[in-house]
């Protein structure tokens, strides 16, 4: 049975906007189709762990090969699956770098989904930093959709990283990718094609 795996981004939830899109999308179109979507822990230290507990205890998600839809450090930490294990992403306004974009997110801070009170230390930074791959080996298995009036991401740097995969550019928006239930059609197509 295939399945899809939806990573949410820093202080989001399963409980997401995009998470419930893409959860009724599924239900409605590919009944079939199991969707997961775990609560990453809010500690950038346990995250690998977290992920690939995740996989193991989730064999289909590898059986016919990953699918994996990221939304910014989603996105990020779905690159670094998807070059660990192969497979196919799709990526919202993903985060290119954020073990440097999160300095400015050092403290306290509390999960507005969860109200799960944490401290975002410098060594986290070293953790976060570990999922970056310096290169992608196949370009073309990535979908990105991108944003012009991401107020926390500049959509050009996305560019860049991806260059060679399947990029959509739209223009306006903000980080949260305004009207993305549109394109979940053109998500699943990519997700489910051969090539």
């Amino acid at each position: 049975m295939a399945s899809i795996l939806y990573l949410h981004g820093f202080l989001s939830s399963p409980s997401s906007l995009k998470a419930n899109q893409t959860r009724a999308y599924l239900l409605q179109h590919f009944p079939e189709t199991v969707f997961i979507c775990p609560e990453l822990s809010n500690s950038p230290g346990e995250l690998e762990g977290q992920l690939k507990t995740l996989l193991s205890d989730n064999p289909d998600l590898l059986n016919e090969g990953l699918k994996v839809i990221g939304s910014s450090m989603g996105g990020y930490l779905a690159t670094w699956l998807t070059e660990q294990y192969g497979g196919k992403a799709v990526l919202i306004n993903p985060a290119v770098a954020p073990f440097e974009l999160l300095k400015a997110y050092l403290g306290e801070h509390v999960n507005p989904y969860t109200n799960t009170r944490f401290v975002l230390a410098e060594d986290d930074m070293e953790h976060v930093r570990r999922f970056y791959q310096p290169q992608l080996s196949h370009p073309e298995h990535y979908k990105v959709l991108l944003q012009t009036g991401d107020e926390t991401l500049d959509y050009r740097e996305a560019v860049t990283r991806y260059a060679g995969a399947d990029i959509y550019v739209e223009e306006g928006g903000d980080h949260s990718f305004v009207n993305y239930e549109a394109h979940l059609e053109g998500i699943m197509a990519f997700l489910n094609s051969d090539e």
